[in-house]
């Protein structure tokens, strides 16, 4: 199909690949300068590039909204950021209760076999008051996803379903999104310096993990009206659990095979294609979607 153009602008400016590389950009752009000038997460100059680096998709996809789509497109996308009406009442309940079980699922298997299991994260045993403990995690389990899901699930996903099924989109930004960590791992301080490590058995799960987690998240997207604030949320949750609990090594490798029998589970049920139970669902998010964001008048 030809470039279509919204006012001045080229949809070809829209094409996925672009807002990744300018998202890397920014991203690697603070964290590779952080780790040459040899800083880590302890120092206040270490955590404002940081967290300048974690701006990246969200900058990247605001821009690209504003960039390739008309005012409606606009309208839309802070609707899906604002609106939790947009979540139906049982979607909520995936979204806060299946990481609360996943992670203590794999424990449970890990304990069967007759391992250590999980432990309580640093912050919980070692606080004095839980509940002021709670509040800097919480605070920082929320304001990750705020940064990276305004770009991942806000922009490119859409962006990517335009042209392949869910299922595929779903694994393209999942490799995107495992690979965008990846300066992380240099930076002193950080804890996937300090607690994951390079190359390590975490390493790689942490990695294949995300790719698996990618999927749920298009899975939870598709189903709730395209909701931004529900992707938000459930990466609120499985990052708080994951900063509750530490697994072992090898209670990580059923975790992350326990995400794997999810994403099975839920291309079974739900379908590879779109990833969302009745058909009429799935054609109506992609209508809607195409409608609002190219302006052809009608579905293809």
């Amino acid at each position: 199909m030809n470039p279509k153009t919204i006012g001045n602008t080229s949809v070809s400016v829209g094409n996925p690949w672009i807002f990744f590389g300018v998202t890397f950009a920014i991203t690697w752009g603070f964290w590779v300068l952080t780790i040459l000038l040899g800083l880590s997460a302890d120092t206040p100059v270490g955590i404002l590039l940081l967290f300048l680096g974690l701006t990246g998709p969200g900058i990247a996809g605001i821009a690209f909204v504003y960039f390739v789509y008309d005012d409606p497109g606009q309208k839309d996308f802070w609707d899906r950021i604002t609106n939790v009406r947009r979540i139906p009442a049982h979607w909520f309940l995936v979204i806060l209760l299946l990481p609360l079980i996943v992670i203590p699922s794999a424990a449970i298997i890990e304990i069967a076999l007759g391992g250590t299991s999980a432990s309580l994260a640093d912050w919980v045993t070692g606080a004095d008051n839980l509940l002021l403990a709670i509040l800097p995690t919480l605070f920082m389990a929320t304001l990750v996803p705020l940064l990276e899901e305004t770009g991942w699930r806000g922009y490119a996903l859409d962006r990517l379903q335009f042209r392949h099924s869910a299922l595929i989109a779903s694994l393209i930004l999942g490799v995107v999104w495992s690979l965008w960590h990846f300066p992380m791992f240099f930076v002193e301080g950080w804890h996937h310096h300090e607690n994951i490590g390079f190359l390590t058995l975490e390493f790689w799960m942490f990695h294949i993990g995300i790719v698996w987690l990618s999927v749920v998240f298009t899975w939870v997207y598709n189903n709730t009206r395209r909701s931004i604030i529900g992707a938000i949320v459930l990466h609120a949750v499985i990052n708080f659990t994951a900063q509750t609990f530490t697994l072992t090594g090898r209670a990580e490798v059923f975790h992350i095979t326990l995400w794997f029998v999810v994403i099975v589970l839920i291309t079974l049920i739900w379908g590879g294609e779109n990833l969302q139970k009745r058909q009429q669902d799935a054609t109506s998010t992609r209508c809607e979607a195409r409608r609002r964001y190219l302006m052809n008048g009608h579905c293809w």
